[in-house]
């Protein structure tokens, strides 16, 4: 510390006068304002931040997956998403008869904390039908001689039939010819659906149930789609590849073979079933 002489005057203490206190008093407040006008929009972005989310639909989903996907997005008891579906006036065509099935397009969609489950449904709905809407596969499904809804049917087989884009053009293919002939689908993906699974696995006894959508026992297209299928599925759909097969299988990885010949389709089903033999005992 360093002690003043006695002999030293006073120092004088400058003290601001009002005016200059009145500048340092609007000085004080216009940093403040910056201040705010620089934190506010930061702190506002950080939170919607993280109110954002997304929700991502695959394609082929069924309609009870992206209900769980759903309620688990938005943090809702089991079946909300579901119960929802009643009061959410959806855009469905009349031949879905209030089902959504189908309808529920494969994207991934914005979650906010204003988002519902009917909004996020009708969302989906509403994607679907503006896609599905469009001119090319409206005159598509006209020269298949089907409707837009069993054009979505047939797309929601397709894809989950298919491993591949090629391979999608042909299953559909094989679906159109089937129907141009009478002949049941004998599609294993409609007896998934029906028994709420995914296998690969058929048994004789799996072709004798009892379901709108057993395809080896009734002709025809199932009464709805079987999933949610995607833009590849669709455009497979409307324009399958030309060729004259009726039957297919994987027959491993990679390896779907087509053929018109039963013989062939019997020889191609065998060997499916000693590699399924093989894998399980590899």
């Amino acid at each position: 510390m360093v002690n003043e002489s006695p002999d030293t005057p006073p120092r004088r203490r400058l003290r601001p006068s009002r005016r200059g206190r009145l500048a340092l008093f609007v000085g004080a407040v216009l940093v403040l304002v910056v201040a705010a006008a620089v934190l506010v929009p930061l702190l506002t972005r950080e939170r919607t931040t993280e109110r954002t989310r997304s929700l991502v639909i695959p394609e082929g989903w069924r309609a009870s997956q992206v209900y769980e996907a759903v309620d688990k997005v938005l943090d809702e008891p089991s079946g909300t998403a579901e119960k929802a579906v009643a009061a959410a006036d959806l855009p469905l065509p009349a031949a879905a008869k209030g089902n959504p099935e189908g309808y529920l397009f494969p994207a991934t969609y914005p979650v906010s904390s204003g988002t519902t489950p009917a909004s996020l449904l009708r969302y989906m709905v509403d994607t679907a039908v503006k896609r599905f809407g469009a001119d090319h596969i409206t005159a598509g499904a006209r020269r298949n001689g089907v409707t837009v809804y069993q054009t979505v049917t047939i797309a929601a087989i397709v894809q989950a039939e298919a491993d591949t884009a090629p391979d999608m053009g042909k299953v559909s293919r094989v679906v159109h010819n089937r129907l141009a002939r009478d002949m049941p689908l004998q599609m294993d993906s409609t007896l998934n659906y029906a028994l709420n699974r995914s296998t690969l696995d058929t048994t004789t006894g799996d072709t004798k149930i009892d379901s709108p959508y057993n395809s080896y026992e009734r002709k025809g297209l199932p009464p709805t789609p079987i999933g949610n299928p995607g833009e590849q599925a669709m455009a497979a759909a409307i324009s399958p590849t030309p060729g004259p097969w009726l039957y297919f299988v994987t027959v491993a990885p990679g390896d779907t073979r087509f053929t018109a010949d039963y013989a062939e389709q019997q020889r191609n089903v065998a060997e499916f079933n000693r590699n399924r033999r093989s894998a399980a005992n590899g």
